[in-house]
């Protein structure tokens, strides 16, 4: 119970103790003026009726506000929930784009990777393309040399020996 009901409910039984120990005073009939008539009645009792109905107009204003509240925050809460799951799906939308714009990368890449790896096959390829002939170049080079060193050695007369020794 909070301070304030505590206070209200001290005032309640503050007047109910006020009315009981003064109740003869109170219903004792008087001259009352409403205004454009005199009427003989109890003023404590028009005045504690006045205060119930007053108490009670209060309690049922209070009840209406207490439920409007409750619709109130039960409107809100949906509202709050319809926002957290278009939240939840935005998010979850923008997880599905990424990884789709992951992959898209990814596959972008491969591919480029596969292209310069058919391009560095290709080179490599023509390399050892131009290494073979290079090299069967260089055999047929060494192998003419070879020839025409052997053509001089056959062709140059024997050197005669001038002191032969016998």
């Amino acid at each position: 119970m909070g301070v304030r009901s505590a206070f209200l409910l001290v005032i309640v039984l503050f007047i109910a103790a006020l009315a009981a120990l003064n109740w003869g005073t109170l219903s004792a009939p008087t001259n009352v003026w409403l205004g454009f008539m005199t009427v003989s009645a109890p003023l404590g009792l028009i005045m504690l009726g006045l205060t119930v109905v007053l108490a009670a107009f209060f309690l049922v204003y209070v009840l209406y506000l207490h439920s409007s509240v409750l619709i109130e925050t039960k409107r809100h809460t949906k509202e709050m929930q319809v926002q957290r799951d278009l939240a939840d799906k935005a998010e979850a939308s923008r997880f599905t784009e990424l990884r789709n714009f992951l992959e898209t990368q990814e596959n972008k890449h491969m591919a480029q990777n596969a292209d310069r790896q058919a391009a560095m096959l290709a080179r490599l390829e023509q390399l050892e393309t131009a290494i073979r002939l290079r090299s069967d170049q260089t055999d047929n080079t060494v192998a003419a040399h070879i020839g025409q060193l052997e053509d001089r050695i056959e062709r140059r007369p024997l050197p005669v020996d001038i002191n032969p020794q016998a």
